[in-house]
């Protein structure tokens, strides 16, 4: 065997040895879920095949030739009894793609799909797509909805200058997508989400209307839209649902995570919230509950964060930040919660429904001011006392 069929041979039992590490519970949580020691998808885990020319002649010193910078923000569904996570790549060029990876139990041994998805332009072509929301349809779709970034030619001279709008996708079976219009609104879109059931007999949309690329602006929050033909789907009418507050962690932004889990006490949200801090912009993971009968009519909103970056979660590309916009809840009532930790890999927490209902019905919500809050402390004191 040669020295560069060694250092092959080397290099695939490394990453073997990262695929099968079994993920553990961490331990003394706080009780709504458990997160897990290990990330379950960063750039390490994706293909050989995709970073190295194996060929010695070409590649005699087993350079990697395309460098992977970074695994995040994934969409998810359970599929033929696998737990498949759609994941946003981001190759060192900065540009991202999705890629299938699937698990069996969720929790470690991810593998990717052999080759990454080949996701069909708009009209007009978008130079970077990314943040997939997959939604299982009662139409019998399966539906993915992203962001579309496209350089804003109104401002010639700033290459920082950007749009941004929502990409629709459908697909039967995760491998072959058909590329419908973007949708089509008054303002700026990203983090949209699709509800799985018709409304009225038309297609919903979670919305996040802003004024520019960072800022909302004017967007007040999470918004709700009905529309017609997903085929050509405009926005005609928009409301707030869940709006912003000042000194509050969504007074930033908010936006909708993944599609909301149907439960028989409401509508289950995971959303993310963004203030501002000295180090920059925090985001944080929040949760509310809708009614059945009303998904736009918020029932019950714990105060607070549901989930923060802690330990190595904080470090990475962008700083201070988890994402989530893919989770999946079992038959039992167990829920994985996939989320992204500071824009660099992904990770899971697992929870079941009915913590999460409970934690949503029965967890304080903000009063919005110091004095409320210590109001709140001082009668769980008094109940605690008996």
């Amino acid at each position: 065997m040669t020295d560069f069929e060694n250092k092959v041979q080397a290099l695939r039992a490394h990453h073997e040895e990262l695929l099968s590490r079994k993920n553990k519970p961490v331990e003394w949580g706080n009780g709504i879920y458990e997160k897990y020691r290990y990330p379950i998808v960063t750039a390490e885990h994706t293909p050989l095949e995709w970073r190295y020319d194996f060929c010695e002649k070409d590649n005699p010193y087993l350079m990697q030739r395309i460098m992977m910078n970074a695994t995040l923000n994934s969409g998810a569904i359970k599929w033929k009894g696998k737990y498949l996570i759609i994941v946003r790549v981001e190759g060192a060029d900065r540009k991202s793609f999705f890629a299938v990876a699937e698990s069996p139990n969720g929790i470690d041994n991810f593998r990717f799909w052999e080759e990454p998805i080949t996701m069909p332009d708009d009209v007009i072509p978008a130079t970077n797509i990314y943040d997939m929301r997959i939604t299982q349809h009662e139409d019998g779709w399966i539906y993915g909805v992203f962001c579309a970034e496209r350089h804003d030619d109104s401002c010639p001279n700033d290459l920082s200058a950007a749009t941004a709008t929502a990409g629709i996708a459908r697909t039967k079976d995760l491998v072959n997508w058909e590329r419908l219009p973007d949708l089509k609104s008054k303002s700026q879109q990203r983090n949209v989400v699709l509800h799985p059931e018709f409304v009225d007999g038309k297609y919903a949309f979670y919305t996040r209307p802003q004024d520019g690329f960072i800022d909302t602006g004017s967007g007040g929050g999470i918004g709700w839209a009905l529309v017609d033909d997903i085929t050509n789907a405009v926005v005609t009418e928009e409301k707030i649902i869940n709006a912003r507050h000042y000194h509050t962690i969504m007074e930033v932004k908010n936006g909708e995570g993944p599609h909301p889990i149907k439960t028989d006490r409401g509508w289950l949200h995971l959303a993310h919230g963004v203030r501002a801090c000295a180090s920059g912009l925090r985001y944080v993971l929040y949760m509310y509950m809708t009614a059945l009968d009303d998904p736009t009519h918020v029932i019950a909103q714990p105060g607070g964060y549901f989930l923060v970056p802690e330990g190595i979660e904080y470090i990475g590309d962008v700083m201070n930040v988890v994402f989530a916009n893919g989770w999946i809840a079992d038959d039992d009532g167990k829920v994985f919660i996939y989320y992204a930790s500071s824009d660099t890999r992904m990770h899971v927490a697992t929870s079941t429904i009915d913590r999460l209902v409970d934690y949503c019905m029965n967890t304080p919500q903000d009063g919005l001011t110091t004095s409320a809050s210590v109001e709140t402390i001082k009668r769980l004191i008094k109940k605690n006392k008996g």
